[in-house]
């Protein structure tokens, strides 16, 4: 039995559907692998969303997932754009398609993009998650706060830049009958560089 998923709509075709919608609140409209990628500016960022969920032809009812990325050292330093990027899934039900929606933040010392929880209320704990974990700011979410470590929780764990070790270490004082952090006691591990193999490696192409 073939087992290769049946679209509604070929990429290509929707590709051309959604940069027709988005217009010049698109930078970018890429199709790879059968997937189109929609990259839009901070500014345009909201509004593209709007669109993806309301224009005919695009008709997004679901987010799926939103994720933060940290592109520092992407392809040991063949990266020239911003470091921090938001990316978004998202799915129409209704015409059995999907489109990633991509956003890159301005300002890398403090990156800042909009929410979309008012688009797609999915979108709540995920842009939790990625303020807590990336130290993405979501502008307009109305609980923006950590989801996933605790209150006191120092730096954000998923930046290429955080130390493996963390930065405290807690344990359990049966004297004080409470968790407290004390410094890290693990000594730094030697940082072995990532291994690129070449084009084509295995046979693979």
């Amino acid at each position: 039995m073939d087992a290769t998923p049946v679209y509604a709509i070929d990429p290509a075709a929707l590709k051309d559907t959604v940069a027709a919608a988005l217009g010049d609140k698109a930078k970018r409209v890429d199709l790879a692998l059968g997937e189109v990628t929609v990259t839009v500016t901070p500014a345009n960022y909201l509004a593209a969303a709007q669109i993806l969920h309301d224009a005919p032809g695009c008709q997004f009812e679901q987010l799926l997932d939103l994720c933060g990325l940290d592109y520092s050292d992407y392809g040991n330093g063949g990266w020239e754009g911003s470091r921090y990027c938001v990316a978004s899934h998202l799915l129409s039900v209704s015409l059995n398609q999907r489109v990633r929606l991509k956003v890159f933040a301005s300002d890398d010392d403090m990156p800042v993009v909009d929410s979309i929880n008012g688009v797609w209320n999915s979108a709540n704990w995920f842009e939790r998650e990625a303020f807590d974990l990336y130290g993405i700011v979501f502008e307009g979410h109305e609980d923006l706060r950590r989801i996933l470590t605790d209150y006191g929780f120092i730096g954000h764990p998923f930046r290429k830049d955080f130390p493996v070790s963390g930065q405290v270490e807690m344990q359990y004082d049966a004297e004080r009958k409470r968790v407290i952090y004390q410094p890290v006691s693990i000594e730094p591990r030697e940082i072995t560089p990532r291994i690129i193999r070449e084009d084509h490696y295995g046979g693979i192409k």
